[in-house]
């Protein structure tokens, strides 16, 4: 029997970094090797790399047959016989002794995903350019400042590169949005909380912008309402939601961001997006003593043409899963390039059917 037990180094047992363990390990006839478990603690934050021990004991043999009588017999005061003491001697040569390493260091290794992600932020001389500005001074100064394009640096740390023409003919296209939202409040007020309200205020006014000039460009161009709003709104107000999508799956070790931002737009969408402004409608018109009635359009045809697109897209996706892709995101190239045509491809075919079926050369339901 081999006892034996954890310590602590620079990871904290108790449930902290890893669970304490401790016991004895029976090693049988001709048996050298044996596992012992130890529970590590995952949380979901950085942590740089950790270690622990674990230390074995003097091991302690289970006596047994003539071996553990003649020892026994030695422990005592019986005196044993010339053929007993050679006896005896054999079997002490054959206890088990503990060997020069009985300690054996355990290292918690850190999430390469986080360290990546942390490294990137120390090499920033300041963390407010990252997480957000100290004064509307820094964010206007930010916002006219023509940057270069965010690529990852090298790793002998090479200077960072002047701004492209590139970045200049977007900077002049993108100028006044950022001046623009350089007048949100920065996180430092109200612990972010000023930041927050105003940022969901001006991107409400900024969708209700969008909605109202793409409803003129379709007046103008003589689109109907329901082909304008499929198009040039929806393409519109998500475009946002496709860069943080992007982002999300870039920065997130799984898809669960990613893919869940889409669903979890949608649903703000339809539900809030929907849910609000009918009931704000219902009441106004409940005031004005009339009913507020909305008629269902193409509605119907939309609504189910979307949700066969939907099952497609749930069904590549899963099957996506499979080992040889590996996950619905990313993958070999080949994969990728086919989902992405198909996705582009389904959602081309939406609009193809929803403007067939607005202008009445499909017939509708």
């Amino acid at each position: 029997m081999v006892p034996y037990q954890t310590v602590e180094g620079t990871a904290q047992g108790g449930g902290v970094d890893y669970e304490d363990s401790c016991g004895e390990l029976e090693f049988k006839d001709d048996e050298t090797i044996k596992s012992l478990h130890v529970k590590i603690v995952d949380v979901e934050e950085y942590e740089k790399k950790d270690s622990f021990f674990i230390e074995l004991g003097q091991p302690r043999w289970l006596k047994r047959g003539i071996s553990a009588l003649l020892l026994n017999q030695a422990d005592g005061d019986k005196k044993l016989s010339a053929e007993e003491e050679e006896a005896w001697r054999i079997a002490e040569m054959g206890k088990p002794i503990l060997g020069e390493n009985s300690r054996l260091e355990v290292i918690i290794e850190e999430s390469y995903d986080f360290k990546n992600t942390v490294d990137k932020l120390i090499k920033k001389t300041n963390l407010a350019l990252v997480i957000g500005t100290h004064s509307w001074r820094e964010q206007f100064l930010e916002a006219i400042t023509v940057s270069p394009g965010v690529e990852d640096e090298d790793e002998d740390g090479r200077e960072e590169r002047l701004p492209s023409c590139f970045d200049y003919v977007m900077h002049f296209l993108t100028v006044f949005w950022k001046v623009l939202f350089a007048c949100v409040p920065p996180t430092e007020y109200w612990n972010g909380w000023a930041c927050f309200s105003v940022s969901i205020l001006v991107i409400g006014m900024l969708t209700a912008l969008i909605g109202d000039l793409a409803s003129h460009f379709g007046c103008t161009v003589g689109l109907k309402d329901s082909v304008n709003a499929v198009v040039f709104v929806a393409l519109g107000t998500s475009i946002p939601d496709t860069f943080a999508s992007k982002v999300a799956a870039l920065q997130d070790q799984c898809a669960d961001a990613s893919i869940g931002n889409v669903t979890g737009s949608n649903a703000v969408n339809v539900f809030l997006g929907l849910g609000v402004a009918w009931s704000v409608a219902a009441i106004y018109w409940a005031f004005q003593g009339k009913n507020f009635e909305v008629q269902t359009g193409t509605l119907a045809f939309s609504v189910t043409l979307f949700t066969i697109f939907a099952f497609v897209c749930i069904s590549v996706l899963m099957y996506r899963r499979r080992p040889h892709i590996g996950g619905e995101l990313g993958g070999p190239q080949t994969a990728k390039i086919l989902t992405t045509c198909l996705f582009v491809g389904l959602w081309l075919i939406y609009i193809l059917f929803a403007g067939l079926e607005a202008y009445c050369h499909i017939k509708g339901f």
